[in-house]
């Protein structure tokens, strides 16, 4: 009988320990490669992204094509990838550098991440204190990134713009000599100009009224069609004032006279049946009136805010005035008619025996029979023809070079915008839309953005005296 040979279920003795080990060793391998993987995926892939390519973005806000004596550059430099490193500007000029700005920005972490992602910089230049002079010049800007990018210099933007160093303001020859306004009135003044400038034009007070040119052959003469506000002092002062691409700016006083005017005080009641019967023209408006709104309250945002964003609305549409002097002779009035109100009356209006509410009317109104025919006061370009609120259905004229007609409560509107009228054409018929009581035309002229009084307008000799004259002295070469 043979003796049997019993196999246990697994290795014993110094086998079965060595494959053990191997096995433990593999699987050590394993978690240690699986830990540099979830650590160095992620830093590869960090690493990678830092060799981005994107170029910090630098932005120059300031005078790119000439500094004055004083002059400010403004701009942002900014990079939201690897974050901004250094900005640096200057100008070079007769081979010397004047550093403007240089600000170099700090970084976070072994792997140099940037910690400032955008820098707005505002730089005050005295061209004087930098030892600039009077010519051309360099204007040279650069941002860096900290992008391993270029042996990690990162990326660079850089900008390179040819300037003019310019410290002279411009030079003002006043050609219009005589300058008699009337309080609330308008003027005429004419100007040579040492250079082209972005801005001139006569300052009255706070108002400043835009200069242009186009009425003669010579690019460096201004007319400046200019209004002497209605409650502006008589002892204001007027100036012609030009600011060259450089921000230098110029100076010239205005000889004037200023006519002292006294304006009208008028009293308007206000009925029940006046707001019953107008207020609900407004409701699309202002929107559904609250509860406790009574018909006053409501009488009261019509004449005190919506009346504020309709002359808003006329005066933004003045703000772009043609080159060009569409108008000759007289302006027109209203045919037959009576006036009703006049230019710059102070309205006080009164509601059961108390005064609720004042107002100033920019206009005249001028009444003839119902639903007359409306002629353009002069020849011009139609620069509005809608509902304006208060204004009711209105047509605005551009007579050019900062001159305009206004005609407002029209029954109907016969022109469109941009369309040009004749002197004489209908352009609409009296009505009472808006905040009339009824039947008439508000009539307004506006000089830049500022109401005027428009008998002025209406009359030759003022017309003939005040800016014919100046017109012809210039193709004549006389001063007046």
């Amino acid at each position: 009988m043979s003796a049997s040979i019993s196999h246990a279920p697994g290795l014993r003795g110094p086998g079965r320990v060595f494959m053990m080990k191997a096995k433990r060793s593999k699987s050590l391998y394993i978690l240690l490669a699986l830990l540099v993987s979830i650590v160095a995926i992620p830093v590869l892939v960090f690493v990678i992204m830092k060799f981005e390519g994107e170029m910090p973005a630098l932005e120059l806000q300031g005078p790119l094509k000439a500094i004055g004596a004083s002059s400010t550059l403004k701009g942002e430099a900014s990079d939201q990838k690897s974050g901004l490193k250094r900005v640096w500007i200057a100008v070079f000029q007769q081979d010397k550098e004047r550093v403007l700005f240089d600000q170099t920005f700090p970084s976070k972490g072994f792997l140099r991440s940037g910690v400032v992602q955008s820098v707005p910089f505002s730089i005050d230049i005295k061209a004087g204190d930098l030892g600039l002079v009077d010519g051309e010049a360099l204007l040279r800007a650069a941002a860096w990134d900290f992008s391993y990018r270029g042996w990690g210099s990162g990326n660079q933007t850089y900008e390179e713009h040819k300037i003019l160093i310019d410290t002279k303001p411009p030079a003002i020859d006043v050609l219009s000599l005589a300058h008699n306004v009337n309080q609330g009135g308008s003027g005429l003044a004419v100007y040579r100009l040492s250079e082209p400038t972005p801005v001139n034009g006569v300052q009255v007070g706070d108002s400043f009224f835009p200069g242009y040119t186009g009425f003669s052959a010579d690019p460096n003469l201004h007319i400046a069609f200019f209004a002497f506000p209605y409650d502006e002092k008589p002892d204001a002062r007027l100036w012609v004032k030009a600011t060259d691409e450089a921000g230098n700016t110029g100076q010239v006083g205005l000889a004037h006279h200023v006519n002292a005017r006294q304006f009208k005080v008028d009293t308007i009641v206000i009925s029940e049946a006046f707001l019953t019967g107008k207020l609900p023209e407004f409701s699309r408006l202002l929107g559904s009136p609250a509860q406790t709104e009574s018909p006053l309250d409501i009488f009261l945002r019509v004449n005190r805010d919506l009346r504020r964003a309709n002359h808003k609305t006329v005066t933004e549409a003045c703000k772009k005035s043609d080159p060009m002097l569409y108008w000759q002779g007289p302006f027109l009035r209203l045919p037959a008619s009576a006036r009703k109100a006049g230019f710059a009356d102070h309205r006080k209006y009164e509601y059961k025996g108390q005064i609720v509410d004042e107002q100033t009317h920019l206009g005249i109104d001028l009444a003839s029979t119902a639903r007359s025919p409306v002629p353009a006061a002069n020849r011009g370009r139609v620069a509005l023809a809608e509902y304006v609120g208060i204004y009711g259905n209105t047509v605005l004229l551009d007579h050019g070079f900062g001159i305009f007609s206004m005609y407002g409560h029209l029954a109907s509107i016969e022109v469109q915008p941009e369309q040009v009228v004749a002197k004489g054409d209908v352009i609409g018929h009296t009505g009472s839309t808006g905040l009339a009581g009824g039947d008439h035309l508000h009539y307004a002229m506006i000089v830049g953005q500022t109401f005027v009084n428009p008998i002025e307008w209406w009359d030759p000799n003022w017309i003939r005296n005040n800016v014919t004259m100046k017109l012809e002295a210039l193709t004549q070469g006389v001063e007046r």
